[in-house]
């Protein structure tokens, strides 16, 4: 089910209206969680409920060996764990990438060697999900929950169940191990930061896909400024559709009593690659630096063992996004850019907030912070591509290309980008985009919620899926 679809209208006030009913039984309450987590993944095709349930019941199941201190089998349980999840991902995600490539190598047939699997929505994310439980129980940082409905509600979560944020089990679930109480503020903010991420995956992203496809399928005839303008326009597309989605998730995990990670914080006014990092799909991203990049040693190591552990963890989160060359291409640019910065002991120089208190950037971060923005929207080219090859011919294309393709301009979409942009600007040290503290009138800000429902509703492609349902 979409966020963005007729369906998800109906089923999100029936959901919170039962939920609450439920209140004060805590076991009922988690079960109707898990059963409503349950419709809203199996609408797509239920069929793969049973792969959902059959990882949380493994995780579950493990987590209570893992966490008896005097089991003989813990290791065991978490290695068993890790490695039946991780073949359910490799089987679904990259086994036919790798079979492709294999029978390529060797002059095979190839067909012969796919399954065509269909890739699970989601599969990605709630998998790292249950195998961070089981590292933290085996840590110590969490204790192995007995509560099987709990555990369950904390895989299946339906707002961040196929997208993220990618949550942790030391903040996700003793949220469900308790009972929770209907909290108005925290559900009024829930209610705008959705409204933020639908206006910023309709109005922005939708907008600027449209554009994007047109062009990248007509690549070799545009003109060097379509393609330039195409380029910069998937930048925002791609930030629009995944940050909105992630202030959708969790705006509505608020109306729950949930409250889920960051994901997202400006990563566009980042003034370098590793401030960027630090911003962009942040679940995700500390994720790999806590349970790949620092047991691997971190920066603590060598020169040598440094560079590679970086070229790692960005090879791996390329690998993530997808089983093409063009992915791991994406995480070797990213990890070239961010190798100087570590080297040179610059990359933890800019943790503050940019511009602190002031209304305007100074020069110099504004240079900064267009370079970084330049350096990601030359990477998103290797992201958006079908193969390197593509990547490299739209890349020259920016400096003799065609004659131009048949477009519009499309100043509206550009005005979305803008209006986006300068939201966050000033809402930078905010949670999202429609903190609106500084408008006192309250008729006002009613005004600014309807104008931004009006324009996701009349401007906006219908029931586009998100980028990240693919990953």
């Amino acid at each position: 089910m979409l966020f963005n679809s007729t369906e998800f209208l109906f089923f999100l006030p029936a959901v919170f209206a039962v939920y609450w009913l439920l209140q004060s039984k805590l076991r009922w309450q988690n079960l109707f969680v898990v059963a409503a987590s349950y419709l809203f993944y199996g609408w797509w095709d239920w069929k793969f409920l049973l792969l959902i349930a059959f990882t949380s019941a493994c995780s579950f199941a493990s987590g209570l060996i893992i966490g008896d201190s005097h089991s003989r089998y813990r290791k065991a349980a978490l290695v068993g764990n890790i490695a039946v999840n991780l073949a359910i991902l490799g089987l679904f995600k990259y086994y036919d990438f790798f079979a492709a490539e294999f029978a390529r190598l060797f002059g095979l047939e190839g067909d012969r060697l796919l399954m065509h699997l269909v890739l699970p929505v989601g599969i990605s994310f709630y998998t790292f999900q249950a195998l961070s439980y089981s590292i933290d129980v085996y840590k110590g940082k969490i204790a192995a929950t007995k509560d099987a409905v709990a555990f369950f509600a904390y895989i299946s979560f339906f707002p961040q169940l196929v997208a993220g944020p990618i949550e942790r089990a030391t903040n996700l679930l003793p949220q469900f191990l308790q009972r929770r109480r209907f909290d108005y503020a925290l559900a009024v903010d829930g209610m705008r930061q959705m409204l933020w991420g639908f206006f910023m995956k309709m109005a922005v992203a939708d907008r600027c896909g449209w554009y994007v496809d047109q062009i990248w399928d007509a690549y070799t005839a545009a003109s060097s400024g379509q393609l330039l303008l195409a380029a910069v326009l998937f930048s925002f597309q791609i930030y629009g559709d995944f940050a909105g989605y992630s202030n959708i998730a969790i705006g509505c995990a608020k109306l729950f009593g949930i409250t889920l990670r960051l994901n997202f914080r400006t990563p566009y006014f980042s003034r370098d690659i590793a401030e960027f990092w630090r911003r962009w799909h942040i679940s995700l991203n500390t994720w790999f630096r806590d349970y790949l990049y620092i047991p691997l040693g971190g920066s603590r190591v060598g020169k040598a063992r440094v560079v590679l552990n970086t070229f790692i963890i960005f090879l791996v989160s390329g690998l993530w996004h997808g089983a093409n060359w063009t992915f791991l291409a994406w995480g070797a640019f990213h990890a070239l850019l961010f190798l100087p910065l570590l080297l040179g002991g610059t990359n933890r120089r800019n943790t503050d907030t940019v511009a602190g208190e002031n209304s305007l950037p100074t020069l110099v971060d504004t240079l900064h912070i267009l370079l970084t923005f330049a350096l990601c929207t030359v990477g998103w080219i290797l992201f958006r591509a079908d193969s390197i090859g593509d990547a490299y011919r739209f890349v020259a294309g920016m400096v003799a290309s065609g004659t131009g393709v048949s477009l519009p301009f499309p100043w509206l979409t550009i005005a979305f980008v803008v209006i986006m942009m300068v939201a966050e600007w000033f809402n930078r040290r905010n949670d999202h985009g429609l903190v609106l503290d500084a408008v006192r009138s309250p008729w006002l800000r009613a005004l600014v919620y309807y104008a931004i429902i009006l324009v996701a509703v009349l401007f906006s492609s219908q029931n586009e899926n998100f980028i990240y349902f693919q990953f």
